[in-house]
């Protein structure tokens, strides 16, 4: 009887290693299927026109897209034909040969100095007056004066065309035939050309000349304010006395 009660005890076993069995059976296929799941959202991610999709994405309409931009030249160049020389057999090309001849030289004629000349130089504050210098007598300003005397006279303005006094002007260079020439004066100090006047004496008897005597405005610094005036002088009592004007340019 003992026996009997064990054997009875035993039997239900076999039916739990089966229903372990389907459990393991069912886990493995839901991780199968989990995987496979995994890897079919993975495709459609990575290419969403793969064949798989059951949506694809809808294609963009050509017309939608804006339209490319194509460079074309405004003008065409065409190449030109440029005919050329082809040496033909057989025949030589003289090489040219130099033959002596006389030379011509082209004779120069001097032309007469003007009566004005300025030296080229950088900007200067002061620039001739247009129509300066002109020569009359000096007995229009000093009605004593005898024909043995001759100097150079005249005024310097501003930008507003007002007298500008305390400038120095140098009288320099050298008459025909006698020494050199310097002198100074400072602009104001002959009011019967204007406020801003000068007046230099040149010698006391009329000595001519040709671009061989200048002027030149200078500051208190003996700074040049303006080129160097070339002038000629005449023996001439109509024109014993230069008048240069200086206006001022910057």
């Amino acid at each position: 009887m003992h026996l009997s009660h064990q054997k009875e005890e035993q039997e239900p076993a076999p039916a739990k290693r089966s229903s372990a069995r389907i459990w393991n059976i069912l886990t493995v296929l839901i991780l199968v299927t989990l995987v496979c799941v995994l890897s079919y959202f993975v495709i459609l991610f990575l290419n969403p026109n793969s064949s798989l999709n059951p949506f694809p994405p809808g294609t963009l309409n050509p017309a939608l897209l804006p339209p490319t931009v194509t460079v074309t030249p405004r003008h065409t160049l065409v190449p030109t034909w440029t005919p050329t020389s082809m040496p033909q057999a057989g025949v030589e090309t003289p090489i040219p040969t130099l033959v002596a001849g006389p030379v011509l030289r082209q004779e120069v004629i001097p032309t007469e100095k003007p009566a004005v000349m300025v030296e080229p130089a950088d900007e200067y504050a002061f620039e001739l007056q247009q129509g300066s210098p002109s020569l009359i007598t000096a007995s229009q300003f000093h009605q004593t004066a005898s024909c043995d005397w001759m100097g150079v006279a005249g005024q310097a303005t501003s930008l507003n065309g007002e007298a500008v006094r305390g400038l120095f002007v140098e009288l320099g260079g050298a008459l025909t035939g006698a020494e050199s020439v310097e002198n100074l004066a400072m602009t104001g100090l002959a009011p019967q050309y204007g406020f801003g006047g000068f007046e230099i004496t040149i010698a006391n008897q009329l000595i001519p000349s040709e671009g061989t005597l200048w002027i030149q405005l200078l500051d208190q610094q003996n700074l040049p304010l303006s080129d160097r005036i070339y002038f000629n002088t005449y023996e001439d009592c109509q024109k014993n006395l230069v008048i240069i004007y200086f206006n001022q340019v910057r």
